[in-house]
Formats: C-alpha cells, sequence, structure tokens
C-alpha cells in the first residue's frame, strides 16, 4: 500500500507532463466554418486553405526537380556509356565485359524522373489552359474556354466602312451601307481535346471554335443589322515543353489548322485558310505567346487576295494576371517593308467585378479589326464585361 500512495504522484506528473506537451505541440486549425463568413473569394480559399493543412503547389519547384532529374539521366547516361566502353575493354576477365554490356543493355531509368520532367510547370498560366503537364490531363471531350468569351455593349470605332473594298472586283461594294460609328460587339469562344498523348507521354490534339460578332444594335434606322460575324473553327496538336531561355520557361508548341470567314455572299464575303505554328513561354504572372502562319492560296476566286498584307503574316501576344486582373497586349504585322508594311495593336484588360463576371476594356488599332475590314485602319474602343480570359 505504500509503495502504491508513492507512485501515485509520479505517476500523476507523468500524465500531466505528456498532456501539456500533447497540448502545446498540437496546431491550433482554424475552423472551417469560418470561412464560409468571408465575402472575398481569395481570402476564402486561403482561409478553407488553412483551416485543411493544404499548401499551394510551387512551379518553380517543379522546375528545379525538373532540371535536377535532366541532370541525373544525363549523368546516369554518361555512366552507361562508360560502361559500354568498358564492355570492350580487351584487358578485361570476359564475365566483366559480359555483365557491363548487359547492365547498359537493360538499364532503365527511374520513372519519377520521368514524371518530374512531365509535371514541370504544373499550374503555371500555359498549363491552366492546355493541361500540359502530365497530372494535368482532364480529358477529352469536354468543353474549355479559349479565347475570350465576353460581351461590351459600347463599341466604338473612329472611322466608319461604309464602303468595303478587295483587289477583286466582286468584292467590292459600290454603294455604301449607313453605318453608326458605335455598336455593340460580343464573341463566343471554347475548345475541346479530341485525344491525347499521341506521341507516348505527350502530343494532345485539340479542336476549337470562335465566333464574333458586330452588332449595330442602336442603328434602328437600318433595322438593327449584325454589320459583321466572323467564325473560326481550327484543330491544333498541342506539345508539351521543359526549356528556359533568360528567365522564361518553354511551355507549349504546335501547330494547326484554321479556317475564318464571315459566311456572306458578294460583294461582302472574305475568308482565308492558315497554317499556324504555335510556341508559348510563361514565368510566375506572365505569358509570352508567338504564333507565325502560312496562308493556304485560294486560286484564281480569292475575296481578299492581299490579307496577309493589312492582318499579317504572324502576331503575339503577352499577357499578365494576377488577383483576377488580366492584361493582354496583342501585336500583328505583314512583315514586309515599304508599301505593304501594316500591322495592329490590341490591348485588352480585365478586372473583377462580381464572382462571375468581371469588367472588361478593350483597345484596337490599325488593320483588320474584322474580316470585312482587313484593309480599312481605324480605332476601337469597346467596354463591357467578360468570363474567361485568353493566354
Amino acid at each position: 500500500m505504500t509503495h502504491r500512495i508513492r507512485l501515485l504522484p509520479l505517476v500523476i506528473g507523468v500524465t500531466y507532463g505528456l498532456t501539456a506537451h500533447a497540448q502545446e505541440s498540437a496546431p491550433v486549425a482554424t475552423p472551417a466554418e469560418a470561412c464560409f463568413l468571408l465575402e472575398n473569394d481569395a481570402q476564402r480559399l486561403a482561409c478553407y486553405d488553412k483551416a485543411l493543412g493544404r499548401t499551394a503547389a510551387d512551379t518553380r519547384r517543379a522546375d528545379e526537380d525538373a532540371v535536377a532529374a535532366k541532370e541525373a539521366e544525363a549523368a546516369a547516361r554518361a555512366k552507361a556509356r562508360e560502361a559500354a566502353d568498358a564492355s570492350h575493354d580487351p584487358d578485361a576477365p570476359l564475365s566483366e565485359r559480359t555483365r557491363r554490356r548487359l547492365g547498359a543493355w537493360f538499364r532503365a531509368d527511374d520513372p519519377s524522373d520521368a514524371d518530374l520532367i512531365a509535371n514541370a510547370g504544373r499550374g503555371s498560366l500555359l498549363d491552366s489552359r492546355w493541361e500540359l503537364a502530365k497530372d494535368s490531363k482532364l480529358g477529352v471531350f469536354q468543353l474549355r474556354g479559349y479565347k475570350p468569351v465576353y460581351l461590351l455593349p459600347a463599341f466604338w470605332t473612329s472611322q466608319v466602312n461604309e464602303t468595303p473594298t478587295s483587289p477583286n472586283p466582286d468584292n467590292t461594294v459600290t454603294t455604301p451601307q449607313e453605318l453608326q460609328d458605335i455598336e455593340a460587339k460580343f464573341q463566343l469562344s471554347f475548345k475541346t481535346k479530341f485525344a491525347e498523348n499521341l506521341f507516348g507521354d505527350n502530343g494532345d490534339l485539340w479542336g476549337a471554335y470562335t465566333q464574333s460578332s458586330r452588332w449595330q444594335v442602336f442603328n434602328g434606322e437600318e433595322s438593327r443589322p449584325f454589320r459583321e460575324t466572323n467564325y473560326e473553327p481550327e484543330v491544333m496538336l498541342v506539345f508539351r515543353n521543359n526549356y528556359s531561355i533568360a528567365g522564361w520557361k518553354g511551355r507549349m508548341a504546335g501547330i494547326g489548322i484554321n479556317h475564318q470567314s464571315n459566311g456572306r455572299s458578294d460583294p461582302l464575303s472574305r475568308s482565308w485558310n492558315r497554317v499556324i505554328a504555335t510556341i508559348g513561354l510563361d514565368r510566375e504572372n506572365w505569358a509570352f505567346v508567338v504564333r507565325p502562319w502560312y496562308r493556304v492560296p485560294d486560286g484564281n476566286d480569292d475575296d481578299n487576295p492581299d490579307i496577309e498584307d493589312y492582318i499579317g503574316r504572324g502576331d503575339a501576344m503577352l499577357t499578365y494576371a494576377r488577383g483576377g486582373h488580366v492584361f493582354t497586349v496583342l501585336g500583328r504585322h505583314s512583315l514586309r517593308g515599304g508599301d505593304d508594311s501594316h500591322g495592329a495593336l490590341q490591348v485588352d484588360y480585365g478586372f473583377p467585378i462580381t464572382r462571375t463576371f468581371r469588367g472588361h476594356v478593350q483597345v484596337f488599332h490599325g488593320y483588320g479589326e474584322s474580316l470585312i475590314d482587313y484593309n480599312h485602319k481605324a480605332t476601337y474602343l469597346g467596354l463591357g464585361i467578360s468570363l474567361l480570359d485568353w493566354y
């Protein structure tokens, strides 16, 4: 009995110490219910992440791991070459030469290295649009955003094109149209993936469709006509990349076939077909995409034979996205000098106004705001709302 009495304080002390240590080391979690009360989307998401103990993926760490994996792979290959060279050493014993030769033949790379390379840049701007990383794939035949989806109720131009022209006489308007300098513009655009990993674990086949319209909604005297609608279906084969240029990460390269037309009869008909190459790079909150193209000749019956000298032979787009704000600059040029030197510059700025919509401002200056105006130079300013961004 005496021994039990003496041990009792010791047991109580140890139990108290363990309990106190557990309380000190236990993390203090943020109640998930409190996150529901936050109105700001970014703050609410951060609150849930904290409550559930989730940390955001670091794309820079993925890039560093991919570089390390490539270096390790190169070292392994060098070692294999050394082993292969040693297998031909005539002074080595036959058993040693046989072992080295078999080792070189049947050596297998660590699959984790390949996974790191395939997932480099996961979560980057271009990966979020094109599912470039191996673990970003979402399957086929699902609709996804492509170019911006927006409505600009006010779209003003500095110079109305009442008589669209073309070097083809059959596509030149001789009677002026009664048009107003302010109209509405809207665009719908989506893409879907037809096939994944056509070449090993790389190479996705995409299909896309974009439709943009200019509507003379304020022109009641002319029955509010749709002045111009452009239809643009295309098919693209996109490959994942992983290289660096001056701090920029090369993420994607692609090749595609693009058709664009306005679906109208002469003299207002305009159309062309292109083969477009795509090169995309990004870094942190920036994305840069370059698209040179080749126009497929239309023969003698060409609605707009000089369209490349105005809309251009390629474009380049720079995008900055942060905190729901997206700023994009798109430039095109004919890549010619003298009288054939033409191009355009378009600036888009989107800013959040609600959980669903964002404000959208668009400024365009130059040639080819639409197909009917491909050789018409003007400045355009649009104000409205948008759903998706283009990068």
